[in-house]
């Protein structure tokens, strides 16, 4: 019984995490995803909530915890300051519920 709790054990921690933990890098080549914020939510192909905590954050549901270290994150993000340098458009958005992607196209960009 020991033996197959440990296995199980295992099982779970070698699992993949997906949980949208991102880390805002200072230059483009350092970034896995070059992001562009726009200015209204039906330019965007992604409705980001940034949660407060690391547990909170969602499987690429535009949930997205803020790391303090590059490691710690899933995605190392860049921000771009025109939309056509952008592998992605995001809108910020005021509560959880409202995260999600609008452009299910650009999906895989955040896996």
């Amino acid at each position: 019984m020991k033996k197959l709790i440990l296995v199980i054990a295992l099982v779970i921690a070698s699992a993949p995490i997906k949980a949208q933990k991102v880390y805002s890098v200072d230059a483009a080549y350092k970034a896995d995803v070059k992001v562009f914020v726009v200015d209204a939510a039906y330019k965007a192909a992604l409705l980001v909530y940034k949660v407060e905590a690391a547990y909170k954050a969602g499987d690429n549901d535009g949930k997205w915890f803020f790391t303090d270290a590059a490691y710690k994150a899933t995605k190392k993000i860049y921000f771009v300051d025109a939309a056509y340098k952008a592998d992605i458009k995001v809108f910020v958005v005021d509560a959880a519920y409202k995260a999600g992607w609008k452009d299910k196209s650009k999906k895989h960009v955040m896996y």
